[in-house]
């Protein structure tokens, strides 16, 4: 299947200050980044490019404003003159790692990378400090530099265990090998021999690796080895403290080729017991005791700080090492309460040097303002709970299906909100305001049904200032602006590097909570305002499911403020096999989980979450770029969580993540990936993205927005756009999108069976989504049913953008409930953005990871949703204007307080009527299968209309108060009339029939099973 991707952004570089480089975020769908995934193919000949900018994590350093800006104009190259193809510039570039490509006219809408591709991955670039002159060819779309290359220029060889290496040279076959070692470096690889250390004779192995190695590195299987014998392999510790170079040699002593080498595979052969160790600060008693892996490192010491910034150490300890590379150091009990860092003495391959890194702690729980330090803390200490989290009562959960989740971002929940104490808005301390309209409206969606808010990250940030004093704010009267003004996003982007917004999918220190959104990031106050915020929700009845991202990390390298590069250099992040590249595929550098101790600490990191904040839930970020045995494992390990002894029920907390299948993971190239299809039967759950682009119509990247789909008026309002084709066309897109939301509504089962569009009987996986099949779970847990989440334009927006102009409001705001109905009436999780019950808008933004609090306005009050604020930043959005600023401009498309209170009235009926059946949450395929029918399907079906029948006649009696629910999904813009057999008795829900829609309580139940439903209306109809 072509996965579902979005350009977020470039990868990261090196942010040389920890709160400077601004990261896309990584979203609900697979995303693509500009630099990193195949962009749609351009010619040779494209046109020549107005302007060509240098891009990359060196941009910051060259008089930009931040890093990978293709519209900064400080690194533009210039035309050479004679040359017409090609442009160039040179730059002083201080010393330093760094990764580049280069971006046309101003935007990612065309850029190059590695090759010349279209798209392409990142180049690397080791600069010495002074000037480097980048060149760039439009005829063959390659970007280079001058700047001298490294000893050798791959890193193609993999020291895989004690006593082998592999590595697919291209040599004679009477070529030997050798391992030449340099302990403080100084390795040069020369035309005729490497220079500055020693080395030891390999033998040739086999041809390919053996079984075992191929089944733990699928990717590098077919790679010749080579071997070491048992004393050289007895010194494989001592070597690999050092500098490295793999050789091949004739057999005359000629240097044929050279190569750096990757030491994951070793590091974990050598040192597996420390897998079995307690990582990071624990107590003695009253003694704080501190262990770090660091299995290269030369020399460990701790140095202890009495504030988190500034200041002489108060001590200073060297640690111990073990013989699993864990260094140890105990504690005194007055270092309670102060502040540490390592002093990692390492061999550096970047470098090519022996560095001492001050580095926090990979494990902290605790942290100074900006991470600075680590903070020494007892979790246990009971000044840091709120009052009874000893007894907090957790909301009841019959199981995952009657889960409603409600996606929230910490600081836009309360930015805006007047009725919080303004040192604590866009804080948890907020959430602790039971009478604050946020909490109100919380608490009110909360009686109404909604039982889970999903947080987005609130890990410690690598790219938000956590000093509020030093946050910046837009130099501009936002709200004198035109509705269709650029002026907005040009004030906002300004301080978007430094104001105090952004998604958080850049992570620092994955244990600690967020100090941007505590009142005090100085001290442990985070820990008891994140617990406070715990315990809050939990009270109003709504479970807390923390968004985690454990697939990158915000920076890599020895320029970075990340630490795990700087204790255990080369192992943390997943390398590219031949040039041992960090790969950047997720928009950042890529982790490496299956490496042993990188999954520990993510497993390690959930459990001390879990048992910490009291969590019942966790969204991995693109799961799909962790194993399915690594999301497997972290399961186990939470199951193992008990009230009596961890103050946690494991079993009860819910997985679920994005299963997306891309990069160089994809297609279980290097494990087999937790990806939608591979997590079936595990009963965790993925996104559902078939049935969110059935309802929406499109997807999320296409070039036009305004393709139609079932919830947006595809053949049956047509909005005249030649790109929704033909009558015919339509009509067999709509048939198809039906089947894909018939399916989507089972939980998504692969093996659910029905008539189809055909007339034939299929199973879920027999429909078709884009060369993939549509169903794919086992159970109806797995799936994660949604319409619209905090990436990608709001349904509010997809729906201003497809739906014919014209269409009033009253009419927009009905196809928002219908859209929202599919998810709260499906078998699986059903899943809200916040707001989306409120009609919310971004103003069209389609990625709105960066655009400050203006665009990601949250407004409780009901008074403003949000759309015409602006024509949203620029970055990802201007290829769109020309649709956006008329759409904008419009004031008939701005809802009024009265239209945000409907929607907000209608969409909770569906939530009250989701959790008042059990019917709506089976449980299991067999169930499903066995009660709910679609009795409209086949080839006679109306368009724009599903017709779902929940018979509790059927099999055992699961909800005791009705025979069964009747739900007619109209989407068409006329009345419609449908028939399901034996349905008699029926009349319209309750709640509806009460309810605040006045045109839904038209809707009619005959004895003879007909169902009479209006036009643009959901109605569900119930026979007790």
């Amino acid at each position: 299947m072509t996965p579902n991707i979005t350009a977020t952004g470039p990868t990261s570089g090196r942010p040389a200050l920890r709160r400077r480089s601004r990261l896309a975020a990584v979203v609900l769908t697979a995303p693509l980044l500009a630099t990193l995934m195949p962009a749609p193919a351009l010619a040779d000949h494209t046109t020549p490019p107005g302007t060509v900018a240098l891009v990359g994590s060196l941009q910051a350093e060259l008089g930009c404003p931040d890093d990978w800006q293709p519209e900064c104009a400080a690194t533009r190259l210039v035309p050479v003159d004679g040359s017409p193809d090609t442009w160039s510039a040179t730059f002083d570039v201080p010393a330093g790692a760094y990764e580049y490509k280069v971006a046309l006219n101003g935007s990612w809408g065309e850029n190059y990378g590695a090759d010349g591709a279209a798209g392409g991955a990142n180049l690397a670039l080791q600069a010495p400090g002074g000037p480097v002159t980048f060149t760039y060819n439009h005829r063959t779309h390659v970007i280079t530099s001058d700047a001298p290359g490294a000893p050798t220029g791959s890193t193609a060889a993999h020291w895989l265990t004690a006593d082998t290496l592999a590595w697919g040279a291209d040599v004679p076959a009477d070529a030997r090998f050798r391992l030449y070692s340099a302990p403080e470096g100084g390795l040069v690889a020369g035309d005729d021999a490497v220079t500055g250390g020693t080395y030891i004779d390999l033998a040739r192995g086999a041809d390919a690796l053996p079984a075992d190695l191929a089944a733990r590195y699928p990717h590098l299987a077919d790679l010749p080895t080579v071997t070491l014998g048992k004393k050289d392999a007895r010194k494989a510790g001592d070597l690999l403290k050092g500098q490295l170079l793999l050789a091949a040699v004739s057999p005359e002593g000629e240097l044929l080729a050279t190569t750096g080498v990757q030491v994951p595979g070793v590091l974990d052969d050598l040192y597996a017991g420390a897998a079995r160790e307690e990582l990071g600060l624990s107590w003695k008693g009253k003694k704080p005791h501190l262990q770090l892996w660091a299995p290269t490192a030369r020399s460990v010491s701790v140095q202890v700080f009495r504030d988190g910034s500034g200041g002489a150490p108060i001590a200073t300890r060297p640690a111990r090492a073990d013989k699993d590379g864990v260094w140890s150091i105990d504690g005194e009990k007055d270092w309670k309460g102060a502040y540490y860092l390592y002093d990692v003495e390492v061999f550096v391959p970047e470098t090519g040097a022996v560095e001492h890194n001050l580095v926090t702690d990979p494990y902290s729980v605790g942290l100074s303002t900006n991470s600075e330090r680590s903070l020494i803390v007892d979790l246990a200490d009971p000044s840091l709970m709120p009052s009874s989290w000893s007894r907090l009562p957790k909301p009841a959960l019959e199981r995952p299906e009657k889960l409603s989740v409600y996606e929230l971002h910490v600081r836009d929940f309360s930015i805006t909100d007047t009725t919080v104490p303004e040192a604590e808005r866009g804080t948890y301390a907020a959430f602790s305001r039971p009478d604050s309209a946020g909490m109100q409206r919380l608490s009110e969606l909360a009686d109404n049904g909604l039982n889970a808010v999903h947080l987005l990250p609130v890990n410690d940030i690598g790219t938000i200032e956590e000093d509020r004093a030093r946050q910046a704010e837009p130099a501009c009267d936002l709200e004198a602006f035109a509705a269709d003004s650029t002026e907005q996003q040009q004030c906002v982007s300004d301080v978007a590097g430094r104001d105090g917004f952004n998604w958080g999918y850049d992570p620092l220190h994955y244990t600690t909570p967020e100090g941007s959104y505590s009142t005090n990031p100085a001290d442990a106050t985070r820990i008891r305002e994140f617990r406070g915020m715990v315990a809050s929700l939990n009270e109003s009845g709504l479970r807390v499911v923390q968004d985690v991202v454990y697939n990158h990390t915000a920076g890599a390298g020895q320029s970075s403020d990340n630490n795990l590069d700087r204790i255990v250099p080369g192992y943390y992040h997943r390398l590219d096999p031949e040039s041992g590249a960090v790969e950047t595929s997720t928009c950042c550098p890529n982790t490496a989980t299956e490496h042993t101790m990188m999954g520990k600490l993510m497993i390690d990191s959930i459990v001390t979450l879990a048992r910490t904040y009291k969590l019942d839930g966790f969204r991995f970020d693109l799961m799909g770029h962790h194993s399915r045995q690594n999301i497997l494992d972290v399961r186990a390990a939470l199951d193992k969580l008990t009230l009596e002894r961890d103050g946690v029920d494991g079993t009860s907390i819910y997985l679920y993540g994005e299963g997306w299948n891309f990069g160089e993971v994809a297609d279980n190239a290097r494990f087999v990936q937790a990806t939608q299809a591979n997590m079936a039967g595990t009963g965790i759950g993925t996104f559902n993205d078939r049935l969110r682009d059935a309802v929406r119509g499109g997807g999320p990247f296409d070039d036009d927005p305004r393709i139609q789909g079932f919830a947006s008026g595809l053949l049956t309002d047509p909005n005249g756009v030649a790109g929704n084709g033909t009558e015919a066309d339509q009509r067999a897109e709509l048939l198809l999108s039906q089947d894909q939301i018939r399916v989507g509504l089972t939980g998504n089962l692969k093996d659910y069976t029905f008539t189809d569009r055909n007339g034939n009987q299929v199973t879920g996986a027999d429909v078709d989504y884009n060369g993939s099949p549509t169903g794919y779970t086992a159970d109806p847990q797995e799936s994660i049913t949604y319409v619209e989440a905090h990436d990608n334009e709001t349904l509010f927006d997809a729906l201003t953008f497809k739906l014919p102009t014209d269409t009033p409001m009253a009419d927009r705001i009905r196809m928002q409930t219908l859209a929202l109905s599919t998810t709260a009436f499906g078998q699986g999780v059903s899943f809200w953005h916040a707001g989306g019950e409120a009609l919310r808008s971004k103003s069209l933004d389609r990625n709105s990871y960066d655009s400050g609090d203006w665009f990601n306005i949250l407004d409780h009050t009901g008074t403003d949703n949000g759309f015409g604020r602006g024509l949203p930043p620029r970055a990802d959005n201007e290829g769109k204007y020309a649709f956006m600023q008329p759409l904008l401009a419009d004031p008939a498309l701005k809802p009024s307080p009265a239209d945000i209170e409907a929607a907000r009235e209608q969409a909770q009926e569906l939530l009250q009527i989701r959790q008042a059946s059990p019917l709506f949450s089976l449980g299991t395929a067999g169930l499903v299968q066995q009660k709910l029918s679609f009795p409209d399907s086949g080839p006679d079906q109306t368009p724009g209309v599903i017709v779902m029948h929940l018979d509790d006649t059927v099999g055992p009696d699961v909800d005791p108060a009705r025979k069964g629910i009747v739900v007619v999904f109209n989407a068409s813009d006329e009345p419609t009339t449908q028939r399901v057999p034996a349905a008699g008795g029926f009349a319209l829900h309750g709640v509806q029939a009460t309810g605040s829609d006045d045109v839904v309580r038209q809707a009619t139940a005959a004895t003879d099973g007909t169902f009479t439903v209006p036009a643009r209306t959901v109605a569900v109809f119930e026979a007790r």
